[in-house]
């Protein structure tokens, strides 16, 4: 009886200890979908909606400006022949500063707009990350790796993907607000 309870012991130490190892890796390593959760984020799409306005507001004021400018050229072209030398001169360097104004306008709102941008893809990141951050630690992960197709998860099996429910909890909170 002795020489079969020493293997029988062993046999059931590894056991555990490939259970425990399975068991650990499979609840604690999970990962989420980044670009899943910023698309189905309820807030991303408000986001995006109000930058989207304020955006075209900027552009159209930008567009007005050249209208008005373009039709000031279109003015002094057709009356150009009438004027004098010095008039001539005088429109043409006016012409030239508005012109040189508008683009520096333009320059200056293509910059806000881009920095609107990112600020807006900040506050909907850091949300997520939050969330992910909370969310973890209520359900005792150890890890949250993010995979965003750029190939820092290769591979994974569907069981730790964790981004649907991420995303219904994500956008929940939202809409509690």
């Amino acid at each position: 009886m002795n020489k079969l309870s020493l293997p029988l012991g062993l046999l059931a130490l590894l056991l555990s200890v490939f259970t425990f190892f399975y068991f650990q890796s499979s609840s604690e390593l999970v990962y989420v979908d980044v670009n899943k959760l910023m698309e189905g984020y309820e807030r991303t799409k408000v986001v995006r909606a109000d930058f989207d306005t304020k955006a075209k507001t900027l552009n159209a004021n930008v567009d007005s400006l050249m209208v008005d400018w373009q039709n000031e050229l279109k003015l002094y072209e057709k009356e150009r022949s009438k004027m004098t030398k010095k008039e001539l001169e005088l429109k043409q360097e006016l012409l030239g500063n508005k012109q040189q104004q508008i683009n520096n306008y333009q320059q200056a709102i293509q910059k806000q707009i881009q920095e609107e941008d990112q600020k807006a893809t900040q506050t909907i990141i850091n949300d997520i990350n939050d969330y992910v951050k909370s969310y973890g630690k209520k359900q005792g992960y150890k890890i949250i790796f993010g995979a965003s197709g750029g190939g820092n998860i290769m591979y994974a099996d569907d069981v730790t993907d964790l981004t649907d429910k991420i995303l219904e909890g994500l956008n929940a909170e939202f809409k509690g607000q």
